[in-house]
């Protein structure tokens, strides 16, 4: 009789023990959702973080990119005006008739403009092609730059004598009917700076005949001043003049210089970001 009761008492205890055995396997089950939820949860979140701060950087390169589109626009068309209105304005070097104000301004615009579009596009487009031309573009003018600032320090004296002898030659030119705009650059720079010629008032002797210089030269400007008159006219040269400006606002200069300079870098950062965060999602250009 005990031994019955004792497997009588054995055969109500194992519901109950295979009840709990079974109860394990569902709580582990439960707790492996839970992670796995949590897990998920996160990593969705996480990519929602990315594509947001990746939206970001996308439209605050496509308006940045957007202002200096505008800007180059602008330079070309004040380019284009001058061009057109003034001539050859402000070329002053007979070895180089192309290096005029318009000219440059043109280049400097179309350049600003053409980096701008590539930028513009590439960023809303999301296209890896228009944003790796756009970097390489950034690329190339900041070693330009780099390359243009060292050879200017290296060879600053020979730059100031070949940059005297030609702006010499070019005074040669003052009266000429072709060069009204060399003439007009000189008066405007003779008035507004208070020098005249480039390295004194004598450079004018050999153009217009001995004790005679252009009008602009004199402390009061008046008609056929500068005939015969050395006392009152201007002593220091132009060249000198625009060395001391340069010299006066140089931290403005280096400012505006860092400030560029900055810009292009996070262009191509921000160029380079975009462009890996495409090429590792594998998105491709939608027209």
């Amino acid at each position: 009789m005990e031994k019955s009761s004792s497997e009588d008492s054995s055969i109500h205890r194992s519901p109950s023990v295979d009840s709990r055995d079974s109860a394990k396997p569902s709580t582990s089950a439960r707790d492996f959702g839970r992670g796995f939820t949590a897990g998920a949860f996160y990593e969705f979140k996480k990519c929602n973080m990315a594509r947001g701060c990746l939206c970001c950087l996308k439209y605050m390169m496509f308006l940045f990119n957007l202002i200096f589109w505008l800007c180059g626009c602008g330079l070309l068309g004040v380019g284009i005006w001058l061009s057109v209105s003034q001539g050859n304005f402000a070329t002053f070097s007979p070895s180089f008739p192309s290096l005029s104000a318009a000219n440059l301004v043109i280049a400097i615009g179309t350049i600003v403009m053409v980096t701008g579009f590539l930028g513009c596009l590439g960023a809303i487009k999301e296209n890896k092609c228009l944003l790796l031309s756009f970097f390489i573009i950034l690329l190339i003018i900041l070693l330009a730059e780099l390359i243009l600032l060292i050879l200017f320090f290296v060879y600053m004296d020979k730059v100031n004598e070949n940059a005297k002898q030609d702006l010499k030659d070019g005074l040669l030119l003052y009266n000429t009917e072709n060069n009204v705009g060399l003439k007009n650059a000189w008066n405007i720079i003779q008035a507004e700076m208070h020098c005249c010629g480039v390295t004194d008032y004598t450079d004018w002797y050999p153009v217009l005949g001995e004790n005679t210089v252009p009008d602009r030269c004199c402390m009061e400007n008046s008609q056929d001043c500068g005939h015969n008159s050395t006392s009152l006219v201007w002593k220091t040269g132009c060249y000198e003049k625009v060395k001391m400006w340069f010299d006066d606002n140089k931290h403005v200069l280096g400012t505006i210089g860092m400030c560029i300079l900055i810009i292009q870098i996070l262009g191509m950062a921000f160029s380079m970001t975009l462009f890996q965060q495409i090429h590792r999602t594998g998105k491709k250009y939608d027209a």
